[in-house]
């Protein structure tokens, strides 16, 4: 059954998109994105809804448009964990599609997701044609490194729950608002526990506490950094 909460609207064409930012995988010079935008397929997803699960054959390469997934792994055991969240502008798939290799991840929309779809040898066959693609999939794959080297410092460094809920959300503000006080983040509890490696219960009264001494605020999806030096002194 659809999702009655899903908004669904016309995808939006690369070549008359204009919430393209610098460091996006799509800012590309006209000749390439219009071959970028001649292969590729614009596709909505609803929240809940799976891009690919872990263990699938490579067969597509998603660049993010709009909205937010999350990318989880699990074990043998059926234990979940929550790795982090993309956000527009990521390419989704693109370390296994390079190397040939099943998704080593699950990708899933967290809210209404816009995204391009890419047969993986159409998606490969683009990068050779075009040095400039190739050194945006290059950044990506070093955003990758990066984000996942910042994932292992948030659970190995931080050895107190606020102290992780505390740099998690450092690094969601950066970049969200020119301020890097306030960003948006549609995770429950129970998902921000399997991102930091704790219990439900011990997020809860991370933030209760946060809230209580002023360090943020919290409406709806939106939150507020109040003090930030207070939060780094928590790391």
């Amino acid at each position: 059954m659809a999702d009655p909460n899903f908004n669904i609207k016309q995808p939006e064409s690369c070549l008359t998109c204009t919430n393209r930012h610098e460091d996006w995988f799509c800012n590309l010079a006209p000749q390439a994105l219009a071959e970028f935008e001649a292969l590729g397929m614009h596709m909505m997803v609803p929240p809940g809804g799976t891009l690919f699960f872990e263990g699938q054959s490579a067969h597509s390469v998603y660049v993010l448009c709009h909205g937010h997934a999350k990318l989880m792994t699990s074990s043998r055991e059926g234990k979940t964990l929550l790795v982090r969240i993309t956000k527009p502008g990521d390419v989704l798939g693109l370390s296994a599609a390079i190397s040939g290799t099943p998704y080593e991840i699950t990708a899933q929309a967290l809210d209404p997701v816009q995204v391009k779809s890419f047969q993986r040898q159409d998606f490969l066959r683009f990068l050779e044609r075009h040095i400039e693609g190739s050194m945006h999939a290059t950044r990506m794959m070093n955003r990758e490194y990066r984000n996942a080297l910042s994932d292992a410092t948030r659970l190995a460094l931080s050895s107190s729950i606020p102290g992780r809920v505390a740099r998690l959300f450092l690094e969601m503000a950066t970049g969200q608002e020119a301020n890097g006080q306030r960003f948006t983040m549609s995770l429950t509890h129970e998902d921000l526990a399997t991102m930091l490696g704790t219990t439900r219960e011990s997020v809860t009264r991370a933030l209760n506490e946060m809230k209580r001494k002023g360090m943020i605020a919290i409406k709806g999806t939106s939150i507020t950094l109040l003090r930030k030096d207070a939060l780094e002194v928590l790391l």
